[in-house]
């Protein structure tokens, strides 16, 4: 069977294996993905800074624009970081992912590296399911002004500073007042998110068919703020009330220094990422595999 997909983009993970083995291995990977898209029929780019930092320098390169307009698939081969970091830049051209696993846990790189020829030849003939993710748009609001805005498919979150103490954020949801949150904290995550740094602050996994935010705080002074799931057509705002070198950040990966006053505002994008996954693929199949439940089940 050959390939639907005519134009195909790989971007690897590059940022902290540019150099020595590491570096090496993912070139090798990444020159054994691209030969194989090649016998499918595919047409190959490399995403440039993939490209450079490994030194994978025999292929045609495109920058993000380029891959956007040219390209009617991209494999990320990689981790979620890497996953994350992409799917925002290219959600507004709609090209799908197909997302092979490089690194750890892999809840949206979900298919294993030793996996891929067999999973993708079907995927590449067309029979895959479809996975559309809500994007978070973020600002920071600093005297009625945006002085920063950034997406997120993971999550926003407000911080406090590494040396101080708690944080003190009033919360609204939709111009009602919610609470004053005393806290570490605070995590606004989509369900893409739910299986991140919420989870580990406590929060629960949500199926990513719900149209739905949690909402969690991050070691609270009170423990009855317990997490909140919300409608993801609510607009979400929180005031930096008291605490000092509070920070928001937008999938770990953008970050803005916030001042007493400031307003972290969380809405719904318009934009989507698209993920393509084998067919039959099943989100409770993940979760049994990532969160290694009924192991040691005869």
């Amino acid at each position: 069977m050959k390939s639907k997909f005519r134009h195909v983009a790989l971007i690897g993970k590059y940022l902290a294996t540019h150099s020595g083995a590491a570096g090496a291995s993912t070139r090798s990977y990444l020159d054994e993905i691209a030969h194989f898209l090649m016998d499918q029929g595919c047409e190959v780019v490399i995403e440039v800074e993939t490209a450079t930092n490994i030194g994978l320098t025999n292929y045609t390169t495109m920058d993000v624009k380029g891959i956007g307009t040219h390209c009617d698939l991209c494999l990320v081969v990689g981790g979620d970081g890497t996953m994350l970091g992409i799917g925002r830049q290219l959600a507004q051209y709609r090209v799908p992912l197909i997302g092979i696993n490089q690194g750890r846990l892999g809840f949206i790189t979900d298919i294993p590296f030793d996996q891929y020829k067999a999973t993708l030849i079907p995927m590449l003939a067309g029979e895959y399911e479809v996975d559309d993710r809500c994007l978070m748009q973020g600002q920071v609001m600093r005297d009625g002004r945006s002085v920063f805005s950034a997406l997120a498919m993971n999550d926003v979150v407000v911080n406090r500073g590494a040396t101080s103490g708690m944080v003190e954020l009033r919360v609204e949801v939709d111009g009602h007042f919610v609470a004053i949150q005393r806290a570490d904290g605070l995590i606004i995550s989509s369900p893409t998110g739910s299986t991140a740094y919420s989870l580990s602050a406590g929060g629960p996994l949500m199926h990513p068919s719900i149209a739905g935010w949690v909402m969690v705080p991050i070691a609270p002074h009170t423990l009855s703020n317990r997490p909140i799931v919300l409608a993801n057509s609510a607009e979400i705002a929180i005031e930096i009330v008291a605490g000092r070198d509070a920070s928001a950040n937008f999938d770990m990966q953008s970050m803005a220094s916030l001042m007493h006053g400031d307003r972290i505002v969380v809405t719904r994008s318009k934009l989507q990422v698209r993920f393509l996954h084998p067919k039959g693929w099943s989100y409770f199949d993940t979760l049994r595999q990532k969160m290694h439940w009924n192991e040691g089940v005869a």
